[in-house]
């Protein structure tokens, strides 16, 4: 959903003014410089930081996090585990709303600076977990939590990039944006991979009584760029908004009213069955996706009878091409966007990821090789609650053996459905991951577009903490679906019920189509160009 403003001037320096036939004449004199155009995109620009520095922040340990927790705190379990692995998700959940509406009535300056020292403060506290005599793993489980916290500032961030794009840059900063976010989630685990090069004993600082090894370096060189990230807050970014047609804008969010500026026009309530329709979707895109990558492991496990080792290198090699893969189609979204228009591309994406779930069904006849083994020595755990929270990568990959022969392998006896259900073929896997990391971002993205142009005007903050928080909430129960549904049901029951979700969302999605539309083309301010 593209827009365009009827009859456009072009100003003297070449470039359109971005005003329409009928504004009063104060408006006609308002064109932006080139001088607040490279700051407002310069500061967009230290949003896309500070949205990859918050991914980076949860995927820079997540590998390390079971190994250091053993080292520090013997008593731990995996079930603890889930819980330290949930609590970034959680805390994020909680802080979006928060520093949304902080950001609704102050400058945003303010919930960006406290909540980059927050996520500071709680690498810090990562790095000293070690020290206390007891109850370690209670401070490892603040510190990821404290970091999830801090990383509810993207819904600042995203509200800010909204405000201060007009309609026809707005899908390309979001694309930006969520690139920005998926690179961390990529480059996150390539960080720790070099910090494993110092090892486990690493050196100490005993002036500060600091452990510099390879489970504290990586949130140390966070913590870094956290505070590299503060500076270029202070230093370059400005509080800048424009309305839908590009226009300068007085905002709440100003420390001081900037003369030049149009009064922001609000006039209008904003369509709330459409947001609430977003929200809906966003949750499904992003549970879908959470099943998707914590089913990885514990699948081609169970169906391939590959070894805990292998599933995580192998699965670790998919995920990065997938991670590149969408790197590569928030970029393409940005150009297609603007001859299909958003709501179309949301629509594809849903349909991408129906099919890659779909194809994960089994058809075949042959069955996976059965773990007959586990039958014998009934190694294998009971799940437990805590343990729901948890995804499988990461409990199933690190767990040793549990005596010294060779690890079993194939699909456990104890999982009924082993015995009659057909194997995922490869070929099914590899093309189900391809299809879902197409769809994904194309989702995500225009997800985040669509629900900022409907916002319109008004301010965004609460809006956005309340998508984000839909978000958080369903990358925590999609392990817990995962974990429930598979291991009692199987894939069979586990995809069918995915691809029912979907086809749900597409149906919400058809009934509000025709409302999911800018603000100011719904109330006829601007055309619009695509449908």
């Amino acid at each position: 959903m593209a827009a365009e403003i009827s009859s456009p001037e072009v100003a003297a320096d070449g470039r359109e003014p971005l005003l329409g036939p009928g504004e009063p004449e104060q408006s006609r004199d308002v064109v932006e410089t080139q001088e607040h155009y490279k700051s407002r995109w310069r500061s967009i620009r230290i949003m896309y930081l500070t949205m990859f520095l918050s991914s980076v922040g949860f995927s820079i340990v997540i590998m390390s996090v079971w190994p250091y927790l053993q080292k520090i705190d013997p008593t731990a379990d995996g079930s603890f585990l889930g819980w330290i692995i949930a609590s970034y998700s959680i805390g994020q959940m909680v802080a979006s709303p928060l520093f949304g509406l902080w950001s609704n009535y102050r400058p945003r300056r303010e919930p960006l600076v406290v909540s980059s020292a927050i996520s500071i403060a709680a690498n810090c506290l990562y790095a000293y977990v070690h020290i206390p005599r007891s109850h370690n793993k209670y401070y490892m489980l603040t510190a990821r939590a404290l970091v999830g916290f801090g990383a509810g500032n993207v819904a600042a961030v995203r509200s800010y990039i909204a405000g201060a794009t007009s309609l026809t840059e707005r899908t390309s900063a979001m694309a930006n944006t969520s690139a920005c976010q998926a690179i961390g989630f990529i480059l996150g685990p390539v960080f720790q991979t070099c910090f494993t090069l110092i090892g486990e004993e690493g050196i100490t600082w005993k002036l500060i009584r600091l452990q510099l090894n390879m489970y504290t370096a990586p949130v140390l060189f966070g913590a870094l760029l956290g505070v590299i990230n503060i500076i270029l807050i202070f230093a370059i970014f400005r509080e800048h908004r424009v309305d839908d047609m590009g226009r300068q804008c007085k905002s709440v969010n100003f420390e001081r009213e900037e003369s030049g500026v149009l009064d922001e026009d609000t006039e209008g309530n904003i369509d709330h069955v459409a947001v609430v329709a977003i929200n809906f979707l966003f949750f499904v895109i992003l549970f879908v996706f959470a099943v998707f990558e914590t089913i990885a492991t514990p699948l081609t496990m169970d169906m391939y009878s590959w070894t805990r080792k292998e599933a995580v290198f192998y699965n670790g090699i998919i995920l990065c091409v997938v991670g590149i893969e969408s790197v590569i189609v928030f970029m393409v979204v940005k150009m297609l966007s603007k001859k299909t228009g958003e709501r179309a591309i949301l629509h594809g994406g849903l349909l991408i990821i129906l099919v890659g779930f779909f194809i994960l069904l089994p058809w075949g006849k042959k069955l996976p090789n059965i773990q007959w083994q586990e039958i014998k020595n009934n190694s294998i755990p009971r799940t437990t609650s805590m343990e729901m929270l948890m995804p499988f990568w990461s409990w199933q990959a690190m767990q040793l053996p549990s005596n010294d022969t060779v690890e079993p392998v194939g699909c456990p006896i104890t999982q009924s459905w082993c015995l009659n259900t057909p194997m995922i073929y490869l070929a099914q896997y590899i093309s189900s991951d391809i299809l879902i990391g197409l769809g994904y971002p194309v989702c995500n993205v225009m997800s985040y577009t669509l629900y900022s142009k409907i916002l319109g005007p008004k301010p965004q903050g609460i809006y956005m903490g309340w998508l984000t928080a839909s978000g958080s909430g369903a990358r925590i129960l999609g392990p817990v679906f995962v974990s429930q549904v598979y291991t009692h049901l199987g894939p069979r029951w586990a995809f069918s019920l995915i691809c029912g979700v979907v086809v749900v969302s597409l149906l919400v999605l058809e009934i509000v189509y025709k409302r999911l539309i800018a603000f100011s083309v719904r109330y006829g301010r601007m055309q619009e160009e695509n449908c």
